[in-house]
């Protein structure tokens, strides 16, 4: 009887997760008997990393092929349920009909969303770039402007949150609202940060040329502002304080897939379940986490790893190769990844690449700006659909054996 391994998600965590699988499937010559099987909406992965660019209903990577090349099961559906007991998830596909599919081992890998707190507006007038539909809104919103009266508002765009993705939004958007409502209109950016400094999350080493960027760039960043309501035309601060913008972009912070909360374990403030080092959830059976759903320490400086795509593609590696030697009675790995470094998009200035924890900066300017389009244009898409090279590539420690 053929046995499964059902990796919920197909983003970058869930990807490589079913590649590592099949990979040690293949050198214990047990991949016949054990389906690797991926449930998603769609065979397709979002190139989530790239939505603060243009044209983002670009930035998507089809699967099809890479799936049936490496023999990985692709079944179409939403999970709703997670049911550890009977080890099976209840789904929706496409055409709203509702199925069950069973397991032997479950890797969740859900990934993150945005962050929405109860602030009055917020849904009904913020636009976002979260996800792909999300970041076309946005697009379509802005090709739109000149359409509209000329006035401060219209010229206005809102970034509420001064973290990674806030940044690089606030970078791109001065030329893209140029292109948009012409050179010599008299356009604001405004980066608003409820933090006393810009990039809290990304510490002191980076930013001063974070800063100088901004301001190359001319973007009005506030800082101790916190959104207190959002309309059609602008924002209300805490302080009272009237701010007219017809676009308002919310990009404040992340919490892990919604599903994490159907499994009973220990998660941490963003929503994410806590797990052992080779990613199997903490006291739950037959269960691994990876990628943005998953705390996991990352080496022996009790470093956890983050939400972002550098973390998730290694540790689906690891998640995919140890759910797999778990269900053949292999030894599993314990998760690693020594390095960390940021690159972060600068627009039109250019990028800043840091090394370590402590983010000190390695370079800065178009040499990280060329970096950084390396990073988003090849490292983080999907291998070719060749058998051999893509199970290669998803080896979790390449000097080690199989």
């Amino acid at each position: 009887m053929t046995q499964r391994i059902l990796i919920v998600g197909a983003g970058f965590a869930g990807l490589w997760s079913a590649l590592g699988a099949v990979r040690i499937l293949d050198a214990a010559q047990r991949d016949g008997s054990i389906e690797v099987a991926v449930i998603a909406p769609q065979p397709i992965l979002h190139m989530r990393p790239r939505l603060h660019e243009a044209a983002p209903h670009a930035m998507t990577a089809p699967l099809g092929e890479l799936f049936d090349a490496t023999g990985i099961h692709f079944v179409e559906g939403k999970v709703e349920t997670i049911d550890i007991n009977a080890r099976s998830v209840s789904a929706i596909d496409g055409r709203g009909r509702r199925f069950t599919l069973g397991y032997d081992r479950l890797v969740l890998a859900t990934g993150s969303e945005l962050s929405r707190p109860p602030i009055p507006g917020l849904l009904e007038h913020a636009f976002s770039i979260d996800q792909v539909a999300d970041a076309a809104a946005l697009e379509t919103h802005l090709a739109a402007l000149p359409k509209r009266p000329d006035s401060p508002a219209r010229n206005t765009v809102i970034v509420a949150g001064g973290g990674f993705t806030g940044i690089e939004l606030a970078c791109e958007l001065p030329q893209r609202l140029r292109e948009v409502l012409g050179s010599d209109s008299t356009t604001r950016v405004m980066l608003v940060e409820r933090a006393p400094a810009i990039g809290p999350d990304l510490g002191p080493g980076p930013r001063p040329v974070i800063e100088e960027a901004l301001a190359s760039l001319g973007v009005v960043v506030r800082l101790d502002t916190t959104i207190a309501a959002i309309d059609s035309t602008g924002v209300w601060t805490t302080t009272d304080e009237r701010i007219e913008a017809q676009t308002v972009v919310w990009t404040a912070g992340l919490k892990a897939s919604p599903l994490t909360q159907q499994i009973e374990a220990q998660r941490d403030a963003l929503g994410r379940l806590h797990v052992d080092r080779d990613l199997r959830v903490s006291n739950v059976e037959r269960v691994f986490a990876t990628g943005d759903v998953a705390f996991a320490q990352l080496d022996d400086d009790g470093h956890h790893a983050l939400m972002s795509c550098q973390h998730a593609m290694t540790m689906g590696r690891f998640a995919g190769h140890n759910v797999a030697a778990d269900l053949i009675g292999r030894p599993t790995l314990p998760y690693t990844q020594q390095r960390y470094a940021t690159c972060l998009d600068l627009g039109a200035w250019g990028a800043v690449f840091t090394d370590g924890w402590n983010r000190e900066v390695q370079f800065a300017g178009e040499r990280a700006k060329a970096v950084k389009r390396m990073i988003n244009t090849q490292l983080i898409y999907p291998p070719p659909a060749n058998r051999a090279e893509a199970l290669a590539l998803a080896n979790p420690t390449p000097d080690a054996p199989a």
